[in-house]
């Protein structure tokens, strides 16, 4: 193939590129092109990595052939600038997940912070409350759960056992590791897709598992297994309760989108919360793989002494009430939330 009719064949191509380059989303190659050529260089451009290879052939047969040093010269800035784009695309998509750990998913937060409280308070008032309750009445416990349930409970707790939350053998830690996070994400991604059945689901969701862990801790403090328990769910409870929250004010926001959706269709609004609610639910399902790993290989050793996991557990949460009230603040939004009693 002659020079010219290389260049004629894909120039379309080379200046799409070279345009898209300098910034411009649409070209005005129609103007000198047929329409056929330009939507198809058109669909070409909107994959970057394609028309980057195919660049590099037309780079490697422009050698080949020993075309001009101007085309080459052209073709060798163009890969050049082509493959710099890319680099700094993957750069960006790398490190996208540190930006939303460090500053999205506590400003996704604080910005719905209105459906944030209301599942705290569904969740935690119904605890309360039960394990108020269980600790008065040893008898209301049976109300949450069956004889068997109370006595298995007892036993995970029980301060004889080697391992404490679950009859297993010492070598099974990361077995356990991923049971907790399959039990523990099944329960967030329920309490947060109910939402969708205009948020009774997750309303339901965040009353029950507040009542039945009210139920436990109202009853395992009743029998004195506090040295045990407590220890045990001091550390990791920092993440799993406050994700449990998190899931249930995802669920309100989609509930909410469908009850309230103000000027917008129901679809439309819903379409909205749910890429709103994502934001929290990322970030809650890494807090749950979290959670999981401290109660499978922290939680649940003996060897450690009490003060110490009392400590670290304190620790934990001042970390994640500390990150989600300031984490991704300017200095000049946390001066602002200061004057203004912690508002965000």
């Amino acid at each position: 193939m002659k020079q010219r009719d290389f260049e004629r064949r894909f120039e379309p191509l080379w200046l799409q590129l070279e345009n898209w380059l300098a910034g411009y989303e649409k070209h005005k190659l129609a103007d000198r092109r047929n329409n056929a050529t330009s939507t198809k260089q058109a669909a070409a451009i909107s994959d970057l990595p394609s028309s980057y290879r195919h660049l590099c052939q037309h780079l490697a047969v422009a050698k080949e052939r020993q075309y001009t040093s101007n085309l080459i010269a052209r073709l060798n800035q163009l890969v050049m600038a082509c493959h710099q784009r890319l680099y700094q695309q993957k750069s960006v998509s790398q490190n996208r997940w540190l930006e939303f750990l460090f500053r999205g998913f506590p400003r996704a937060l604080r910005q719905h912070g209105r459906f944030v409280w209301l599942a705290c308070g569904l969740f935690l008032a119904p605890a309360l409350v039960m394990g108020l309750g269980c600790y008065w009445n040893d008898a209301l416990i049976y109300a949450v759960m069956s004889p068997e349930q109370v006595l298995q409970i007892e036993s995970m707790y029980d301060p004889a056992n080697r391992v404490l939350g679950r009859e297993r053998g010492s070598d099974s830690d990361l077995l356990m590791f991923g049971f907790y996070i399959k039990n523990n994400i099944g329960i967030a991604f329920r309490t947060f897709a109910s939402g969708i059945l205009f948020g009774l689901g997750s309303i339901f969701f965040l009353v029950f598992n507040g009542v039945f862990l009210g139920a436990v801790f109202g009853h395992i403090t009743r029998v004195g297994f506090v040295t045990t328990f407590y220890p045990f769910v001091i550390g990791h409870g920092a993440f799993e309760l406050t994700a449990i929250v998190f899931a249930g004010a995802a669920g309100l926001m989609l509930g909410h989108s469908l009850v309230n959706p103000g000027n917008r269709s129901r679809r439309q609004s819903l379409r909205e919360a749910g890429r709103e609610s994502m934001k929290i639910m990322y970030g809650t399902f890494l807090m749950l793989v979290i959670a999981a790993f401290l109660e499978a290989f922290w939680s649940s050793t003996t060897q450690v002494d009490i003060a110490i996991k009392f400590i670290v557990g304190a620790a934990l949460w001042a970390l994640v009430i500390g990150y989600c009230l300031l984490a991704g603040r300017a200095p000049a939004q946390m001066a602002v939330s200061d004057s203004t009693g912690g508002r965000p």
